[in-house]
Formats: structure tokens, sequence, C-alpha cells
């Protein structure tokens, strides 16, 4: 099968053994469980795209290995127009659930990155990591799986490699070296959409010297394979959406778990790195340049939605649009930069010599620093348009709007351009979208906003545009940088 719907998506992960827990117990179905099913449906409403006559073309692409029609998470990323498709995806899945789909997009994007640093270990090391790959991609096509990509290690304490760590589990290791395979222990943390998808990518969290070796490993395992405990880790102001109600929009939401590994076999064909240092940074270098890329569009689409909220709101409030549109223009405009940004990252990239297509990575990090700034930005200018009722925490909960003595008369003093329950609901929206579940990792996620300024840094032609400047002045005497003191 290479194209599945949202019902097939939902019945596969009820096939899967539960080993989620939350608050303690074990989830025994993701797709009905409060805490994890919003997130199921958004990515079964991706799945049921594949088959929208309007959407598919977003959502479907022609596989690079197979030739034919694929869910466009379940193919390798091998052209601009690839990497477009992957962004314009990805702001389309925003606009429809408010927040990310994640089981559709880091594990995909890992796979994309492990195509050429694989193909250059075969060709410097004689390995044959790459055909693995090659097969297991094949594998994900065949049965159009959801991947999660587990990535950020525990790390422990920062200041110390991860072979100093007094915990080795800080960091996903090689534990034991078998001929059918590796055993490995440790922690990855806080990745997203672990609850609705079917196997797990791991890569090395950075790039490692000798010393570290038994950290850099990298391969693919069921979610549910034997030595894997996964504890859902939604944040606290999320529990509202656990709630009846319209204290918070029951579309979609994001999750995120911690991931147990304890003494996880990975038998040989599916273990794409294993102690061959020299090419972990590369690996994660391609993921960034090719996620950062693509998280403008991300932010843009949850903006696009941050617009029509705060119009609603200034409507349910008994204003016109008009009112706040020089603030709804610089909404709009702080949105299609950080899109633009990484559409400039993808123009600029580059085809590798094994066929996968890396963008800018100056361009995409430089994209990071803003998508860590101006989403911000825009949710201040939607709690602005919107007025007290959605940013002060003042509103009653749906439970008291619901009392039999009471909750008529308290939805009477919410009635202005609209009736009090429509504005309740446009009010929660706001604030679920700028303070609650709804908000994506912008900051931090995806890697941190200084770590791409030291990519900036690194890739910046310094001194190339110290000497056009010089040039263009007519300055002929050494500018040198002063002896350090």
């Amino acid at each position: 099968m290479t194209l599945m719907n949202g019902n097939q998506y939902k019945e596969s992960l009820k096939k899967m053994r539960p080993n989620i827990y939350k608050f303690g117990e074990l989830i025994e179905d993701v797709t009905t469980h409060a805490a994890t099913r919003l997130h199921v449906e958004s990515v079964a409403h991706a799945y049921d795209m594949a088959f929208d006559e309007k959407k598919s073309p977003l959502y479907t692409t022609i596989s690079f290995l197979s030739g034919e029609k694929a869910h466009r998470w379940n193919t390798l990323m091998t052209s601009m127009e690839d990497i477009v498709g992957n962004a314009d995806m990805k702001r389309d899945q925003y606009r429809w659930s408010g927040t990310c789909t994640g089981a559709t997009c880091a594990g995909w994007t890992v796979l994309s990155a492990l195509w050429d640093a694989t193909f250059q270990c075969d060709k410097e090391n004689g390995t044959n990591y790459h055909e693995r790959l090659k097969n297991y991609m094949m594998h994900v096509e065949d049965n159009a799986l959801a991947l999660v990509g587990a990535i950020t290690d525990a790390k422990g304490n920062r200041s110390l490699k991860p072979s100093q760590q007094s915990n080795p589990d800080s960091y996903l290791h090689i534990k034991e070296r078998r001929a059918d395979g590796v055993v490995i222990s440790g922690y990855k943390i806080q990745i997203c959409g672990t609850a609705a998808a079917h196997e797990l990518v791991f890569i090395p969290t950075s790039g490692y010297g000798a010393d570290d070796a038994d950290f850099c490993v990298a391969g693919a395992i069921p979610k549910d394979a034997p030595g894997i405990t996964i504890i859902e880790t939604r944040r606290p102001s999320d529990e509202r959406d656990l709630e009846e109600g319209w204290d918070a929009p029951k579309v979609g939401n994001i999750t995120q778990a911690y991931i147990l590994f304890e003494d996880v076999f990975v038998p040989n064909e599916r273990l794409f790195l294993c102690g061959e240092f020299k090419y972990s940074g590369k690996i994660i270098g391609d993921f960034a340049a090719i996620y950062r890329a693509a998280i403008g569009a991300c932010v843009a689409g949850q903006g696009d939605i941050m617009i029509g909220a705060a119009i609603n709101m200034a409507r349910a409030n008994g204003l016109s649009q008009k009112t706040f549109q020089t603030t709804l223009n610089e909404m709009a405009i702080k949105n299609e930069i950080t899109y633009g940004l990484g559409l400039g990252a993808m123009v600029k990239g580059k085809k590798t010599a094994s066929g996968t297509f890396i963008p800018s990575p100056l361009l995409a990090h430089t994209n990071k620093t803003q998508v860590a700034k101006l989403p911000y930005d825009v949710k201040v200018m939607a709690q602005d348009i919107s007025g007290g009722i959605a940013e002060t925490g003042c509103m009653p909960p749906y439970a008291d709007f619901q009392h039999p003595e009471y909750g008529k008369k308290l939805i009477e003093t919410l009635t202005a351009g609209t009736d009090g329950e429509s504005r309740a609901r446009a009010a929660r929206l706001v604030e679920w979208l700028t303070v609650g579940g709804g908000i994506p990792g912008c900051m931090h996620g995806g890697g941190s906003p200084d770590g791409a300024k030291l990519v900036v840094k690194a890739l910046t032609k310094w001194e190339d545009h110290a000497s056009d400047a010089k040039r263009i002045a007519g300055i002929t005497a050494d500018l040198a940088e002063p002896p350090k003191k």
C-alpha cells in the first residue's frame, strides 16, 4: 500500500502495543485518549488530504525511489520543489489545526538528512548504510508510515561532552555491539508528535569527536519496540484541552514526549550510523537546514490563524476590522517574512552528490533567528486587538457558563458584537494561540536561536565584505584586526 486514508491510519495505530503514559497511567488507545486524540486527528486529516482533489498536490508527490504517488512525508526531498512542497504542506496543516502536526515532520526530515551522510560514509569506509536506508525508506513508503524524529537528548550537564557525563543515558548511546545489530540506551526528550507516529527515527543531537563515538548512532525502530517507554508531556497549561467545552479548541493539538530507551535492540538493517563520528555533524547540519527553512512556513501558518482569530475577536467585541487594519497588516508582514526567508533558503539550496536537496544553511539559520522572534510579536498583536477578555485570564471557565443558576447571566455579560457564547469561543481561541496549548516551540523548537546565530557567524564572509567595502572606498591601507591583548 502506498496511500492510506485517515481511518486506516488510526486503525494501524490501534494495533500497536500501548507504551505511552500520561499522569502515571498507561494510554491504552492514542486515537481516543483525551491527551493524544486531537494530534492523531490532525495527522489523520493529512492522510485524508491525499485523496482530496484540491489538496492532494500538497500532501502527495511522486516518489524519487518508486516513481509512484506517495504521501509527501514518506518521500525523499531531491529538488527545490520538494523542499517548497514540504513548507507549503506544513503551512496548510497549521491552517487546519492551528498548531503543529509533528508526526509528518521531523522524522521525514531526518531521513532526508541521513541520505547524503550515509552515501558519503559508504563511499569512504565501505559500509552499507546507504543501501539499508534506501530499503527502509521503501518500507516507509510502502506502508504509509508516520515518523517521529527523535533528536534532542537529555544532555545532562551542558558543560560536559556525552562521554564525560556521570550518567551515560543522558545521551542515546551504543551499549553493546552484536553481530546482528546493537543494543542502545538513553533518553530522548521533548520529541514532538510521538503519540501519532508508527516509528521512531533517531540521530545524534550534535556533531561529535572520537571520544564520543558510541553516541554517534542513527537508526529506526517501531514506536512500540521492546525497551521503549514513552511519557506524554504536554505543557501544564494544556490541561484545559482535556476538558469538555470551549475553554480550548477541539480541532488539533501538539503533543510532546520523553522517550526512554532501555536496552533496545536495533538490527543491522535498521542501523544507519554506528560510531562513525565524522558524519554526525553533517547529519544534524543537513537536518537543521531543511527543518529551519521550512519552519518559517509553520509559524506563518499559525500566524494566519492568529490574524483570523483577531479579526473575529474584534467583530465579536462590536468593532470593525478597519479599526485594527494597520496592526493586521503588520501581522501579515511578519508572517510572510519567515515564510519568504525560508523560501529564500530553498532557492539558494544545492543538490548533493547522492541526490538530496539541502537549503542554504546560512539563510535557513537566519530564518530560525526570526522564527524565535516574529511569531511572538504576532501573538502580542493578536492579544492587543482582542482586548482583556483574551489576555488577562479573567474570563470564567466553561463549567460556570453552564451552571443552571447563573450560567445564562454569565453568557449575557459577554454579549457584544455577537452572542456571548461566540464571543467566549473567539476569546478562548486567541488565548490558546498566544499563551496556551496551541503555542509551538518557536524559540527553542528545532534548536536554539543562539545556535543558529553561531552558524550565521561561521558562514558569513566577513573578510570578503570588508574587502569589498575597502575597494569601493578606495582604501589601500591594511585594516587588519588589532592583535589580542
